[in-house]
């Protein structure tokens, strides 16, 4: 590590030691990747998704690897908020790294209740909404697609949450993303992830089925990081620098060469998904390689590098 280089930022009001945290969905709740290493060592740890109840997700398969990355139609599996308060929060308190859960839900009460009784902990940083789930009472429309309910879960969820910052995530799949980036804002968004999955479908020619039993899944990996860098530098200019929130860019994100364009085109962290399937310690790797630009580079402080793009 260099020591004339300042890697720590301000994430909306949380200081992470280094701007790479893992992304939602992909390590789990907390200790699933304590055999590989000491996550500790990260910026942060975003928590797999959590609902009000328990959920069993989608029927298998709900996993296919692409050729530059991979689709997931997991649905949303997990133990629920119950479970997660008496399983997880113990654990979460063992470790040093700020925590953000993942919030999820099927209409806006549900997230308001899972934030609701989150809000208190203090093992919790902040909160991730995950605004591309379909809304039940708008007939399967996703949240994150329609700028007046985006607006909207974001000021009674942004309302439950206390004092604890609430990082938006930005679904690609719209046709102007800024537009749904301001109404984030607009409803008290701390902050905004992007981006989240592709629609995506692989099928079986033998059989000529869907390879998903869900038919489709979310295309993740290195194949959407050109589109996610775009996209994260779109916002950024339009959106984000004048409204002063800062982006968590994700998106394809395996190497600090990665990590840093997201960076220059504006993210002030990044986090890393589909990567840690292959490598699970490539984030301890993408940490090290970000101090070593730095220092190459004689950047004292890594926001000088946010939005840098010239």
């Amino acid at each position: 590590m260099h020591s004339k280089t300042d890697i720590s930022v301000d994430f909306a009001g949380v200081r992470l030691k280094n701007p790479v945290m893992t992304a939602s969905g992909t390590c789990g709740y907390v200790d699933e990747l304590d055999d590989f290493m000491d996550i500790n060592l990260l910026g942060g740890f975003i928590t797999k998704s959590i609902t009000l109840l328990p959920r069993k997700g989608n029927p298998v398969p709900r996993i296919v690897e692409t050729n530059s990355g991979m689709l997931n139609a997991i649905g949303l599996a997990n133990i629920g908020v119950d479970r997660f308060i008496s399983e997880k929060i113990p654990k979460i308190r063992e470790k040093n790294v700020p925590f953000f859960v993942n919030i999820a839900g099927w209409q806006i009460d549900d997230y308001v209740a899972v934030t609701a009784r989150l809000a208190d902990e203090d093992a919790i940083a902040g909160f991730e909404l995950n605004i591309s789930c379909p809304n039940v009472k708008k007939g399967g429309i996703t949240f994150g697609t329609d700028p007046v309910l985006i607006k909207k879960i974001t000021a009674e969820v942004k309302s439950a949450a206390g004092k604890k910052p609430l990082i938006v995530k930005l679904t690609p799949g719209v046709t102007d993303i800024s537009a749904t980036a301001a109404a984030a804002v607009e409803g008290g968004a701390d902050g905004l992830s992007l981006i989240n999955t592709f629609t995506a479908m692989v099928i079986d020619i033998e059989s000529r089925k869907p390879v998903l039993a869900n038919r489709t899944g979310g295309l993740s990996g290195p194949a959407i990081k050109p589109i996610a860098v775009y996209l994260v530098n779109k916002v950024y200019k339009e959106v984000a620098k004048p409204a002063g929130i800062p982006i968590l860019g994700l998106g394809g994100i395996r190497t600090a060469s990665d990590a840093i364009e997201f960076i220059i085109a504006g993210a002030t962290a990044v986090s890393v998904g589909t990567a840690t399937f292959a490598q699970p310690r490539c984030c301890l790797e993408i940490i090290e390689g970000i101090a070593d630009y730095c220092g190459r580079h004689g950047i004292k402080n890594i926001s000088e590098l946010t939005g840098s793009l010239q």
